[in-house]
């Protein structure tokens, strides 16, 4: 069911929407911020929340009922803490949207709508999660409120998957740069601004953290130089996630400082593949998670071969109880 026809059903039954709940674990969660973020930005009267689905289990706002849209995602449809905020979320009578690779999945049980998505076909498959929840925000924001770059937006979803493939093609020579100068790391620190703040946590989390069991620290630009500068010093490893858009000047004040103290700083740039000149400078923000994502995955991949560590690789996920 398209995106736009989804929001159009909720609005048939239920003509004024009070709250949008995003809900997830781990990526999944991370992947759902630059939809949230994008409506904190634009709605004047729509409350949107970003929760991790055993805190919406544990601590259910108030709010939750027939004026919410309440989104969860699970890659593979099955995040028990998910499935039960799903569930959860319909028995308090929101209009539940579960987004999911895996068809008839655990999630989709008690949803009223479906939103399907890529992963293993291509770097911008792995990237229609993110993408797909962004377009589900956007709908809501016209259909409900009126977006002046609605159709703006719509261009960049146009573009965006190209954008994705054409960047990732390049950058393996500076993947592989990047692996070989920080695989003997015992951490990195990932940073960014903006839509892009959770893409640095969950590179951190997930793919250093979980996949590469590689401690790592992450932090927003805007918070670096209230605390955490202090650690910069001559070659401590950190990794930069650069936007293009209203937050740049955050990025680049905090690179300043790395640069200063001579701090080991690998940068992915979103300007270094045309993002800017591709999409509109209204609505460029929002689409710098999708193309740093795809990026740093080639880093992943590469920094995985190198320290002969497959990103599949787990000591306790899948394994244990817990």
């Amino acid at each position: 069911m398209e995106l736009n026809r989804i929001i159009s059903a909720i609005k048939e039954k239920q003509s004024e929407i009070k709250s949008v709940f995003f809900v997830g674990c781990g990526a999944s969660k991370a992947e759902l911020y630059p939809a949230k973020y994008f409506l904190e930005g634009n709605a004047k009267q729509l409350r949107t929340s970003l929760y991790t689905a055993n805190e919406f289990n544990y601590a259910t706002p108030v709010s939750v009922d027939d004026t919410s849209i309440v989104i969860t995602c699970s890659l593979g449809g099955a995040t028990p803490e998910t499935v039960e905020a799903t569930t959860l979320a319909k028995e308090k009578g929101a209009h539940v949207i579960a987004v999911t690779h895996v068809e008839d999945s655990a999630i989709t049980t008690d949803a009223e709508y479906v939103v399907y998505h890529g992963f293993h076909e291509s770097y911008a498959a792995k990237m229609e999660k993110m993408t797909k929840v962004l377009g589900l925000a956007t709908e809501i924001l016209n259909q409900f409120e009126g977006y002046q770059h609605y159709e703006k937006m719509l261009d960049g979803f146009d573009k965006i998957y190209g954008l994705i493939e054409n960047a990732v093609s390049s950058v393996v020579p500076q993947a592989k740069a990047f692996a070989d100068a920080y695989k003997d790391d015992e951490v990195i620190y990932v940073m960014s601004s903006g839509a892009t703040h959770e893409v640095a946590y969950s590179f951190s989390i997930c793919l250093l953290m979980e996949m590469q069991w590689i401690n790592s620290g992450t932090f927003h630009d805007g918070e670096f130089f209230h605390g955490p500068f202090e650690i910069v010093d001559k070659d401590v490893p950190f990794l930069l996630l650069m936007n293009d858009g209203k937050t740049r000047g955050m990025d680049a004040r905090a690179l300043e400082f790395l640069q200063r103290f001579d701090a080991k700083t690998t940068v992915v740039d979103a300007k270094d593949f045309g993002l800017g000149s591709a999409i509109s400078s209204e609505v460029v923000d929002y689409f710098n998670p999708m193309l740093i994502s795809g990026v740093i995955r080639v880093y992943a991949e590469q920094l995985a071969i190198v320290r002969n560590h497959p990103l599949t690789k787990r000591r306790y996920m899948w394994k244990l109880e817990y």
